[in-house]
């Protein structure tokens, strides 16, 4: 979400995108094309998004879970994080469903995906992480989106002095919904995160090329709270 500037309405075929206008307009302006373009969806009875990416879905137990924050942690500078959104998108366009980015430094290349690709797409476009989680919580509050990406790699240490409150505030909010939330960060840092993963790759060039690359990212679980969260949600009901 940039600092100054507006909303511009993108063609069809382009990712819709948040672009430069005053911080309170573009608020306003982010409503009201969420309520155009993303009119109320069907709650789904599934808890798990599957990602139709055989590596993560097994390593995660099916898929990422829905009404939870799952943080991936990419410590190494080349892991790779940037391809998974890129598969990500293709998994929304093959399975038909919106994936919105939440861009933390507007790092996010769309030129070599095509327009096929951008029409699953809602991609805001933030410089600092304090935007970010204003534009997150926005979204999450929309609850019409079944995939929510915030990507933190790219922003600087100083910037991500985040309140775990904040955090947990975050949770609570997509708790009720059918979405799942993917925050991606170079550390660990998202103590409210009831599922906590890290790619371990440290890709080079050569990897990069090869076509079958996403194969072969490595994913480790770091933590599951998700059988805890389960119950809570089953004493609630």
């Amino acid at each position: 979400m940039a600092a100054s500037g507006k909303i511009h309405d993108s063609p069809p075929e382009s990712a819709p995108r948040l672009g430069h206008s005053t911080p309170a307009g573009a608020v306003v302006n982010l409503r009201k094309l969420l309520a155009e373009r993303f009119p109320n969806a069907p709650v789904s009875a599934t808890t798990r998004l599957a990602t139709g990416l055989s590596f993560l879905d097994q390593a995660i137990g099916g898929g990422l879970p829905k009404g939870a924050i799952t943080e991936l942690t990419t410590p190494q500078i080349s892991a790779g994080s940037a391809s998974l959104i890129q598969a990500l998108l293709q998994v929304a366009n093959r399975d038909h469903f919106f994936l919105a980015l939440i861009d933390g430094r507007d790092s996010f290349d769309p030129q070599p995906l095509g327009n096929a690709l951008l029409r699953n797409l809602f991609w805001v476009r933030c410089t600092t992480a304090l935007k970010t989680i204003k534009a997150a919580d926005l979204l999450l509050r929309d609850g019409n989106f079944p995939l929510v990406i915030i990507d933190l790699v790219l922003n600087p240490p100083e910037d991500l002095k985040i309140p775990q409150t904040t955090w947990y505030r975050l949770q609570r909010l997509i708790e009720p919904t059918s979405t799942a939330c993917l925050v991606l960060t170079r550390c660990s840092m998202v103590s409210s995160a009831q599922l906590k993963i890290v790619l371990e790759n440290s890709w080079t060039l050569e990897t990069f090329q090869k076509a079958d690359a996403i194969s072969r990212l490595e994913i480790r679980v770091q933590r599951s709270h998700l059988h805890q969260l389960g119950n809570e949600r089953a004493k609630a009901n």
